[in-house]
């Protein structure tokens, strides 16, 4: 069977940067579009808003890991251009943002206000994609959004579901311990992270490292993963069903005794190593 054409969902951030841009480079052909995610829409409360209830949960110790993973790569992106030259990787997929790898490519973008709007359900309806992949997507697909793809949806997940359901599964696996990383492959479903498991890998990081490099590194690993479902997909016609598994309680964001307890066991969302990568996103690859 020919390969499924994809509608590819993503928030563009450090965590899944590189991985994404790759996928997209090697996948072009194949991608229908790619979604955008808009971190500043007002239906989620701006970026102001967005940082107000962090601060409320988390503290202001949660700002570093928020700034290096979001922050700082929204805000060096318009610089990509200039930062490649001077870094002389202008032709590599892994150091250009993905609207322009995309442009590149000749992948229509889309971004993104609501995923279960009607820019989106109208681009569905028109790029025709037989399936939806979310690879660290920010917004929650209504099942009519789904179900808009002929064969439905996959979802990416940097943690060992049905544990760490939630935006930040590698912060509470870190403060669980070297065993509890891994990766996961699911059907996407209206609850979130809830969806049939169709893939999953244990992996054991190493032991200084943080929540940021922990997520890149799971994103990366990923890349295998979904090319091997993939390519199961255009071999059966169809998702696999997959094994359901118990629903175990929503991870969110941590709150200011999680941040406590981990900054005393010395275990860090983030570093200078991160930073640095952050900085340098765009600029090699």
């Amino acid at each position: 069977m020919a390969r499924a054409r994809i509608a590819l969902f993503v928030l563009e951030a450090l965590p899944n940067a590189r991985a994404v841009r790759r996928f997209v480079a090697d996948h072009a052909l194949e991608i229908a579009f790619v979604g955008l995610s808009n971190t500043e829409r007002p239906a989620a409360g701006g970026l102001v808003g967005q940082v107000r209830r962090h601060l409320a949960r988390s503290g202001p110790a949660i700002l570093p890991y928020l700034g290096i993973n979001f922050g700082l790569p929204d805000l060096l992106r318009p610089l990509a251009p200039l930062t490649q030259a001077l870094g002389r990787s202008q032709d590599l997929s892994e150091t250009t943002p993905l609207a322009a790898l995309c442009a590149r490519h000749g992948v229509p973008t889309l971004t993104v206000d609501d995923v279960n709007g009607p820019e989106v359900a109208q681009a569905l309806r028109a790029r025709v994609p037989d399936l939806i992949l979310t690879y660290h997507f920010d917004q929650i697909l209504r099942p009519e959004t789904i179900a808009a793809a002929r064969l439905g949806g996959i979802n990416a997940h940097p943690g060992l579901l049905p544990r760490h359901r939630g935006p930040v599964p590698t912060i509470h696996a870190l403060a669980e311990g070297p065993d509890a990383f891994g990766m996961t492959l699911h059907r996407l479903a209206p609850q979130i992270d809830a969806g049939a498991i169709l893939a999953q890998e244990r992996f054991r990081l190493s032991p200084n490292v943080t929540a940021t490099r922990a997520s890149v590194q799971l994103h990366q690993h990923g890349l295998l993963m979904l090319q091997a479902l993939l390519d199961r997909i255009a071999r059966d016609g169809a998702i696999p069903e997959g094994e359901r598994v118990p629903v175990l309680p929503y991870c969110p964001f941590p709150d200011r005794g999680m941040l406590r307890a981990m900054r005393a066991r010395g275990q860090k969302l983030t570093d200078a190593r991160d930073l640095a990568e952050a900085l340098a996103l765009n600029a090699r690859g």
